[in-house]
């Protein structure tokens, strides 16, 4: 049998390698990086508590992103529409279109995140766990939107829907 070579390695990430970092009501685990599938994408799992938030709203210039949710309920924002997506269930997000989820106000949720192509962006989660530590600022986090493509937008219906289903 004869094959072609493949143009890199295979990316593999064992379940006990995965860098995990969060707080007690969203936690990531950060599987491959772009520098991990020579750019092709960049991976991560993110586990909600329910009614959770996941990501403000936010776009993307250099890559698409899609979400499949392995159990629960996620609610997400896609450009203008608030939609709910189940377990076994996948949506993907065209950059330049602005998103946002977090688990339903009913259910938690598990979600497998891939931005396509990738982008170099466990930093960024980094980033993000330091600043729910009190390590660092909104600013630093508004002065990486180039740097990790993540541009933080208005969304005043995402805040209206997910404020209203809350106690």
């Amino acid at each position: 049998m004869s094959s072609i070579a493949p143009r890199i390695d295979v990316a593999i990430r064992q379940s006990q390698e995965a860098e995990t970092l969060g707080t007690e009501n969203v936690t990531m685990r950060l599987l491959l990086d772009a520098a991990d599938t020579d750019g092709t994408l960049s991976t991560l799992e993110v586990t909600m508590k329910q009614g959770a938030d996941g990501a403000t709203p936010h776009y993307h210039t250099r890559s698409d992103e899609l979400f499949y949710v392995a159990d629960g309920e996620l609610q997400l924002l896609a450009g203008d529409k608030i939609v709910t997506v189940g377990a076994g269930g996948s949506i993907v997000v065209p950059k330049f279109m602005p998103h946002a989820f977090g688990a339903t106000p009913d259910s938690g949720a598990r979600i497998m995140i891939a931005l396509m192509p990738g982008v170099q962006r466990f930093e960024y989660f980094r980033l993000l766990d330091r600043i729910a530590k009190g390590e660092s600022t909104l600013a630093d986090l508004a002065a990486s939107q180039d740097e990790f493509d993540n541009h933080f937008v208005d969304a005043p219906a995402w805040w209206a829907e997910r404020n209203a289903n809350r106690p």
